[in-house]
């Protein structure tokens, strides 16, 4: 059996979907996606359909490319899954980004679901412990922030490379070097400059600025140079 969730997020290109199937008494949960804010409820309602009498769900984390601290909820559900059902649960086989998130957050990226062994470091109730993992979570949402914004600024890149692909015949990685050395050599940031060459290439569209207009001709006149 196979089944999937996803919820939409407003302004937001991605979803979480959560496929999955059921061996025997043993379900596999398959999310692909993002851990973003919302993702705990999808979760919580994939695992609501999880059947009755099922011994153990295990959750392959492969296809999760994107987490942030949001993310965490979505294990504490896991987590409460297995408590109120009693049966074992696994979240294994993080990768990238993902798996970042959980070491930076203190937890085990082999399993981070499972309890830690006494022994195993300071408890987590010791208030320096408890200090240090509160700050690793405060720089890692920094962190986080600056990727979503990386993330929501792609689109609007990839035109203003498609426009330089087109109108000067150069390729998708030359494309992006223009972009990049007209940021830089206007001190503008690489978004504003991909927004102000696609908005001048639309129908009555301004020109660029002139410090950018100026920048990208001469990032022109250097990849013709090479």
């Amino acid at each position: 059996m196979t089944s999937a969730a996803s919820f939409p997020f407003p302004g937001r290109l991605n979803t979480l979907v959560i496929g999955g199937r059921t061996d025997a008494d043993r379900v596999l949960l398959t999310p692909r996606g993002e851990l973003v804010r919302g993702c705990a409820d999808v979760l919580a309602e994939r695992l609501a359909r999880v059947p009755e009498g099922t011994a153990r769900v295990d959750v392959d984390m492969s296809g999760v490319y994107f987490m942030d601290t949001a993310g965490l909820e979505f294990l504490e559900v896991l987590r409460e899954h297995g408590r109120r059902r009693s049966v074992p649960v696994t979240a294994t086989r993080w990768n990238g980004q993902p798996r970042l998130i959980l070491e930076l957050a203190g937890l085990d990226p082999a399993d981070p679901l499972r309890p830690p062994a006494p022994g195993d470091g300071p408890s987590p109730a010791s208030p320096p412990v408890a200090e240090e993992r509160q700050e690793r979570l405060r720089l890692l949402q920094e962190e986080v922030e600056q990727l979503r914004q990386a993330i929501a600024s792609r689109p609007v890149i990839d035109q203003a490379r498609g426009i330089l692909m087109a109108t000067h015949g150069c390729t998708s990685e030359e494309a992006w070097h223009i972009l990049r050395e007209a940021s830089q050599m206007s001190n503008t940031k690489l978004r504003t400059v991909a927004a102000a060459l696609t908005a001048s290439a639309q129908a009555q569209g301004a020109p660029p600025p002139e410090e950018v207009r100026t920048a990208l001709s001469r990032a022109l006149a250097r990849r013709a140079s090479r």
